[in-house]
């Protein structure tokens, strides 16, 4: 299996604007999670496998691609497909009353944390990916009377949520680098080198 180590282009560049123009697209399709990480095995839509381990400090982005056949036109493009993003709105809760600002922050955390949901807080916001029904998720925070704005652009979703899914089985060595033990041995095995 060919391990595809780097990123040649991505459509939304006006330089391959053109060469993608008349070529056959085939699409490999991404969850958020898998999008994050640097190792990985993907189906396309054309049932092939595609075996990734990009270099050190590299990310996916939506349109990216991994190879281009100029004469076969043909190419094989990334394709995020990102979740939605509950945003917890507690801008009143810093002109509260101490006691009450203690008890919502605990009542918050209590909450989130007795789900085990990954969250990011940005000034006033709080950023919980949609990870189960978004009923049971919006029942959760109306138990708690907390103000819920379910949107975030993509790009944001990205920024704020590399790699902290459900799917995410990673480890941190003690050089600073992530492993997917999900990748297939066959890819690890064709790989030049280990970083650890």
């Amino acid at each position: 299996m060919k391990i595809y180590t780097e990123i040649i282009g991505n459509m939304g560049q006006a330089s391959w604007h053109d060469r993608l123009k008349e070529a056959q697209i085939e699409y490999v399709d991404l969850d958020q999670w898998t999008a994050q990480k640097s190792r990985f095995v993907a189906t396309s839509d054309a049932t092939h496998s595609y075996a990734v381990a990009l270099k050190r400090h590299a990310q996916l982005l939506d349109g990216d691609i991994l190879e281009y056949d100029p004469e076969g036109r043909r190419a094989v493009v990334i394709r995020i497909q990102l979740n939605e993003v509950m945003c917890i709105n507690l801008e009143v809760l810093p002109h509260q009353q101490p006691e009450e600002m203690i008890r919502r922050a605990v009542e918050l955390g209590h909450a989130i944390g007795n789900q085990h949901w990954p969250a990011v807080v940005k000034g006033t916001r709080i950023y919980v990916p949609l990870t189960v029904d978004r009923k049971v998720m919006m029942s959760v925070m109306n138990t708690h009377h907390f103000e819920v704005i379910p949107y975030l652009a993509p790009h944001e979703i990205r920024r704020l949520f590399g790699g902290t899914g459900p799917q995410s089985h990673t480890h941190e060595h003690c050089t600073g680098e992530v492993h997917d033990h999900a990748f297939e041995e066959e890819a690890l095995s064709e790989t030049v080198g280990c970083h650890c």
